[in-house]
């Protein structure tokens, strides 16, 4: 099987979105875990709002087609192994170690507590932390690490029928299949509403995660969506701006026909956009190069650590009499710099902290194994 660069290079610029996103949320008018003592309710929310409705789908959309390449090399137990360590690692660090600061943080800055950390780091687990500016500390999906969490949990109800029922790759796949794909998603955003998390709800990205193993991984999938790439850009375009201009002027409540028509009006953008993302990366991605190898490796790391980075320059900043555009550069770099800091020579350098973060081992012992399987062959 060859390598598909452009999913690689996805990975890689979603999860710089997701930093940025993350910076946003510091200036939008959201509720959040720190806030700046100003916000913008214009161009940032607007660009939140547009990021919010394709971001986390992307992620699980590529999950699902990993899923199904994964599966072809590995067997079950191996790709359950390999996810509770990929997965469950990091997950667990994040929630006992990177988390509880970032809650003292959102105490402090809501005003529910006053004190030092570690006069406080008790209390994290006093109760469930259920939502921003709740009573609950003890956030049992690690904030932002939710996703992995959710992708574990995925993984594992999923495998028995992944096992089960392999996808016909081979089997053509027609423009109006990607149309009638769309309804269960827009049906869904209208009428589901068990868990919400990151924009949308938690059978939303079940059904992505099921579509990228079954229908993105067919070989005519990129020569249709390139087809249609005209028509997609267009329909996502439309369906965003309108989405975003719905939003800002007032979010319907309840059931109302207005809200039934923007939240299927976003179910439509999110798909549209997930489509119009995977022609161009195929068009204009599928190159490898030193920057797409080291910034794959690192996209894990950098994900499980941005957040906690950006809560704490921002909780040291919130007060200060900054624009909001001064403040917003200044974390974008500095967040970027001090991350990839710590991930270029502290996590990458070390096995054990490379664990943590979910990467593989120590890439030099890795070569030192190879080389000592070559030499016993040899010998």
């Amino acid at each position: 099987m060859n390598r598909q660069y452009d999913l690689d290079w996805i990975r890689v610029l979603a999860t710089l979105a997701v930093f940025i996103y993350h910076c946003f949320m510091f200036f939008n008018p959201w509720a959040w875990h720190v806030k700046n003592n100003e916000t913008d309710p214009t161009y940032i929310t607007a660009l939140s709002l547009f990021m919010s409705t394709w971001l986390m789908p992307i992620f699980f959309a590529v999950s699902g087609i990993n899923s199904y390449y994964a599966l072809q090399k590995r067997s079950g137990r191996q790709y359950m192994k390999e996810r509770f360590v990929r997965l469950g690692i990091p997950l667990v660090f994040g929630v006992m170690i990177l988390t509880p600061p970032q809650i003292y943080m959102e105490r402090v800055s809501h005003g529910q507590f006053s004190g030092s950390f570690f006069s406080w780091y008790p209390n994290y687990f006093d109760g469930v932390y259920l939502d921003i500016g709740g009573s609950g500390n003890f956030a049992f999906v690690g904030l932002h690490l939710w996703y992995l969490l959710v992708l574990l949990i995925f993984s594992l109800i999923t495998l028995p029928f992944f096992l089960k029922k392999r996808p016909d790759i081979y089997k053509e796949l027609k423009s109006l299949h990607l149309f009638v794909l769309s309804i269960p998603l827009i049906i869904l955003s209208i009428v589901v509403d068990v868990v919400n998390l990151g924009g949308w709800d938690i059978s939303f990205y079940l059904v992505i995660f099921l579509y990228g193993y079954f229908f993105f991984t067919k070989t005519t999938f990129k020569s249709v969506v390139q087809r249609l790439l005209p028509m997609t850009m267009t329909i996502s375009i439309l369906t965003t701006v309108f989405f975003v201009v719905g939003f800002m002027t007032g979010m319907p409540s309840g059931n109302s026909g207005a809200s039934i028509i923007l939240a299927s009006v976003k179910a439509l953008s999110c798909w549209s956009c997930l489509l119009v993302i995977f022609a161009l990366s195929d068009i204009k991605l599928s190159i490898s190069n030193k920057w797409l190898d080291y910034g794959n490796k690192a996209s894990m790391p950098f994900y499980v650590i941005h957040q906690p980075v950006i809560v704490t320059l921002g909780f040291l900043i919130a007060d200060l009499e900054w624009s909001i555009t001064v403040k917003l550069v200044f974390l974008l770099v500095s967040g970027f710099v001090i991350i990839s800091i710590f991930y270029h020579f502290i996590i990458s350098r070390c096995s054990f902290i490379r664990l943590l973060f979910g990467m593989k081992g120590s890439t030099r012992k890795i070569r030192g194994i190879k080389r000592n399987i070559q030499k016993n062959l040899y010998e």
